[in-house]
């Protein structure tokens, strides 16, 4: 009896010890949550909006479409019966989080909380409210800065995101569909994430719950320090599915320093239209791993053109920090100041070249433009290896696409193993990092014929005002 009363007491210490290793291991946030979470504020806006005249104001229906109902089926006052007097006036609130930069009243948040506003109103945890005024917004990183007319305010303290580990803790406080000051936690998912439209922040993905009204506020690491603003959420019912994103500390305190010294964010531009160098680009190419940002074309005039840098090349290295893919070049060129003289290293031709390259500034979205189709002069209805018939390129047609060579695709057949239209332009063929120019179909099908079954080759091709790399992989057994 004795025996079994000491087994059990041996078992019971046991699960008591590894119950209070695994309450050592699970974080304490309250200690976090009570120093910083002075510094976190909600943020209201109203927005004024003048009402159609004549159409009833429905509660809860201000969606656009039942408004366009309203005007086309609903009898509007004739001539003489419309109300004296300037139109009425609704308001529109929005709601979403910020936190204090600094004791006299600087505040960081979303460029989308604050769009269109109005009238901006800053509520501290205290319940004391304070009127804002926008220092500036910047779109590209939705990171916007206010003014409050205060001083001796809690500030926060920044932290390191470069330093932060996938898998770490993570702690969130914000205003979730108006919730103030609600505390959400959970780990870092993935860094320097890319997101659609969005080229110049590398986001922090993690999985803690991010909701409407969390936008602008702050993401701490378990040190209380801010590694992050939330942003965005990813969802297809608009509340929280685990897939959160947060814009880097670093990105938003460069942002805000120009904000507050200039009212605007300058970013730099170099000049060209890249891609992403996939496994088969990078064997094309004589590379020895996919890395780099792909050059499709250099603009005419452009930094980029000035400095050398050619259709084809690879991008490897900008200013001397790694391109290891595409969606990197846009961040690290989009941080570097106007005006600034800098190395890059490029892959050309099996080789790297060093240039030295002067940034330019960034204004406006270019956006390429597809052009029409353009037609060839008659060609062999012979297929080539790839499954596409070609002719070369007339006199008119190098005049408007600016180029000297070329071949047209005048018809894809069904068994086509290159990705391309009728219409498109070949270019240039690459073949185990050599660059061959197109200049007729019987050069082209030569090539072809020369090669293996498994090879791996890439075109480059123009498509009207765009150029692209079309990766194949095999070819057909030559016909010829």
């Amino acid at each position: 009896m004795r025996t079994t009363q000491v087994v059990a007491a041996f078992w019971l210490a046991a699960f008591s010890a590894a119950v209070m290793a695994q309450a050592r291991e699970l974080p304490d946030f309250t200690r976090l949550v009570e120093e910083q979470g002075a510094a976190v504020v909600n943020i209201s806006t109203t927005q004024a909006t003048r009402r159609t005249q004549g159409l009833p104001q429905v509660p809860g229906l201000e969606d656009d479409e039942i408004q366009e109902f309203f005007r086309r089926f609903v009898p509007r006052p004739g001539p003489g019966q419309e109300p004296e007097g300037p139109a009425p006036r609704s308001e529109s609130r929005s709601l979403g989080s910020g936190f204090i930069i600094s004791a006299d009243g600087y505040v960081l948040t979303n460029a989308h909380v604050v769009e269109g506003g109005d009238e901006i109103n800053v509520k501290l945890p205290d319940k004391r409210e304070f009127k804002a005024r926008v220092i500036g917004a910047d779109r590209r990183t939705d990171i916007a800065l206010l003014k409050i007319d205060a001083a001796g305010l809690p500030a926060v303290r920044f932290g390191d995101p470069a330093r932060l580990k996938v898998g770490e803790w993570v702690v969130a406080i914000g205003a979730p569909f108006g919730f103030e000051n609600s505390v959400t936690a959970g780990i870092v998912s993935a860094k320097g994430r890319s997101l659609p439209q969005e080229n110049f922040v590398p986001f922090i993905q993690t999985d803690v719950a991010i909701n409407p009204g969390n936008s602008g506020g702050p993401l701490f690491n378990l040190r209380g320090e801010v590694v992050g603003i939330n942003s965005q959420i990813y969802s297809r019912t608009g509340g929280f599915m685990g897939l959160s994103f947060a814009i880097p500390a670093d990105v938003a305190l460069d942002v805000q320093k120009q904000l507050r010294e200039k009212g605007r964010v300058a970013r730099g531009r170099i000049g060209v239209v890249i891609q992403e160098v996939t496994r088969d680009l990078a064997t094309s190419f004589g590379l020895d791993r996919p890395r780099g940002a792909l050059v499709n074309s250099v603009e005419k005039g452009s930094p980029a053109e000035k400095a050398g840098v050619e259709a084809t090349d690879i991008i490897l290295t900008f200013d001397g920090r790694a391109v290891e893919s595409s969606s990197d070049l846009p961040r690290i060129v989009g941080g570097t100041r106007p005006g600034s003289q800098v190395p890059l290293e490029v892959w050309r031709k099996g080789q790297t070249r060093k240039l030295a390259i002067a940034v330019g500034e960034l204004v406006e979205d270019r956006v390429a433009a597809a052009g029409k189709p353009r037609q060839a002069k008659p060609a062999s209805a012979q297929a080539n290896r790839l499954g596409i018939v070609l002719a070369e390129a007339t006199a008119e047609q190098k005049k408007d696409l600016k180029v000297d060579h070329g071949l047209v695709v005048t018809e894809v057949r069904p068994e086509s193993r290159a990705d391309v239209r009728k219409g498109d332009v070949l270019m240039t063929l690459v073949h185990k990092g050599q660059h061959t120019e197109l200049r007729s179909v019987e050069q082209f099908n030569k090539l072809l014929a020369s090669l293996e079954k498994n090879a791996v080759i890439t075109l480059q091709v123009r498509r009207g005002e765009m150029t692209a790399f079309v990766t194949v992989s095999g070819l057909s057994p030559d016909k010829g």
